[in-house]
């Protein structure tokens, strides 16, 4: 799997394309990890855009949560967007979208960092 990373004035922005499972759940949840601290740091809001994600495990639901709870505990705006239907899927079967309330896109993540 591949995270590609881009900012812009508002975001810090992710986008894993592959398939997250319990091999590359680690090196995931390090990299969101890392990133949570140079939102942070920027002043900018953190959105996982996983329009190219094909899977997600439950390790990689797992880095999600790891990564909404850092996030909330330092008061970063964090969104994930762009669920392909299987992942959805995973999300709403686990109950994740609950836990995480996923958006339609990165347009819409990015203006609920605005609001």
């Amino acid at each position: 799997m591949e995270t590609k990373e881009e900012v812009n004035e508002r975001a810090l922005i992710l986008s894993p394309d592959g398939r997250l499972d319990f091999s590359e759940a680690k090196a995931f949840e390090a990299t969101l990890s890392a990133a949570v601290d140079r939102a942070v740091a920027g002043g900018v809001g953190l959105i996982i855009d996983c329009a190219a994600l094909e899977y997600v495990s439950s390790a990689g639901l797992r880095s999600f949560l790891v990564v909404a709870r850092s996030a909330t505990k330092r008061s970063l705006a964090f969104h994930i967007c762009g669920l392909t239907t299987d992942v959805a899927e995973v999300f709403r079967v686990s109950g994740f979208e609950k836990i995480i309330p996923p958006l339609p896109d990165r347009a819409a993540a990015e203006a609920a960092l605005s609001a």
